[in-house]
């Protein structure tokens, strides 16, 4: 069967573009796919994380996942740093890959702003840490979104030139799997930026912890434009905000753009954002009881991803020793 390794950050709640964007898909091709997900709590100290918030948000991460139907019985859940063969195999790739090609990064450059000498030194890395992810255990495909498509191209980069520096086929070139409509979720605020936790405005986002009158809210107050909602896909033109709320509401239906824009073309927008509302509650709020089920059992959790752990070792361990001998390492 062909694997997928995916990863999700712990660092704050889950948002709506997290779920819908990712976790979703996750959940149906777990019946494909043999499948790997991550809590990549090393990525998430790229920054500054409060030891005691990322221990509690990478649990939360975890049951979220579980309650959004990720079964751990049938894939593998886990946390990265339980798990030292990706800081191992991330070292090697950094011996792989060239400045150069980090250079190039533009999620570094968003990330790091204008002051990119005060940024981490894995923050610039951290790219070559994700391709140690996904090629510690020979992942076949990895899906993601059109922002991530870079770094998957890099990953294809290591693993090719890594098989070339030593005459070797050893790394597969993983391909991506890119989802369609509504997978890329914007900002309330600003229909041109991505949906992120780092944003500092709350009404930003939906977190997937957001009660039904936060959720209405949010929506409400959402930026919008003067015209009425456009009654088909071409009306999105120059039209970002109503464009990201038609489409979230197309993702959380299941259906195309189209039925959207014929269901609720030429109204406004008041009317539309109650409805969009009053969805959004009826597909998160069963995942948000289960979650806070989950959270009050916290030796369950950890017991899950403990479980998980161990799984992911004794699949990568023997990986990491072919890679060793292959590079010229001892054996331990």
């Amino acid at each position: 069967m062909k694997r997928i390794f995916s990863g999700v950050q712990p660092t704050g709640n889950l948002h709506l573009g997290n779920y819908l964007g990712a976790i979703r898909n996750w959940v149906r091709l777990q019946d494909d796919y043999d499948c790997i997900f991550c809590v990549v709590d090393l990525h998430a100290i790229t920054a500054w994380q409060e030891p005691r918030e990322l221990a509690a948000n990478t649990r939360e991460v975890a049951a979220a996942m579980m309650a959004s139907g990720i079964a751990p019985e049938r894939n593998i859940i886990f946390v990265q740093s339980q798990v030292p063969a990706h800081a191992e195999l991330a070292w090697i790739f950094n011996c792989v890959a060239r400045l150069g090609w980090l250079s190039r990064m533009t999620q570094f450059k968003e990330k790091a702003g204008k002051h990119r000498e005060n940024a981490s030194v894995g923050l610039f890395s951290y790219p070559n840490l994700m391709a140690a992810d996904i090629l510690l255990y020979k992942a076949t495909h990895v899906p993601v979104g059109d922002d991530q498509k870079q770094h998957l191209e890099l990953t294809r980069d290591i693993a090719q030139k890594f098989n070339s520096d030593f005459g070797v086929d050893f790394f597969p070139l993983v391909e991506p799997l890119i989802f369609g409509s509504g997978t890329r979720v914007m900002s309330l605020r600003d229909g041109t930026r991505k949906m992120s936790k780092s944003d500092p405005s709350a009404y930003s986002r939906i977190e997937m912890t957001d009660g039904a009158d936060d959720i209405a809210r949010k929506f409400r107050k959402a930026k919008t434009d003067p015209h009425p909602l456009p009654e088909t896909p071409a009306g999105f033109a120059g039209r970002p905000e109503a464009a990201n709320l038609m489409g979230i509401y197309a993702a959380l239906s299941d259906i195309p753009i189209a039925d959207a824009c014929a269901r609720f073309g030429g109204g406004q927008f008041s009317a539309f954002k109650r409805d969009l509302a009053d969805l959004a509650v009826s597909v998160l709020a069963p995942i948000q009881d289960e979650t806070r089920r989950l959270m009050g059992d916290e030796a369950y959790v950890d017991g899950v991803l403990r479980d998980g752990s161990r799984r992911a070792r004794a699949l990568a361990g023997p990986i990491l020793e072919e890679v060793q001998a292959i590079v010229g390492f001892l054996p331990a």
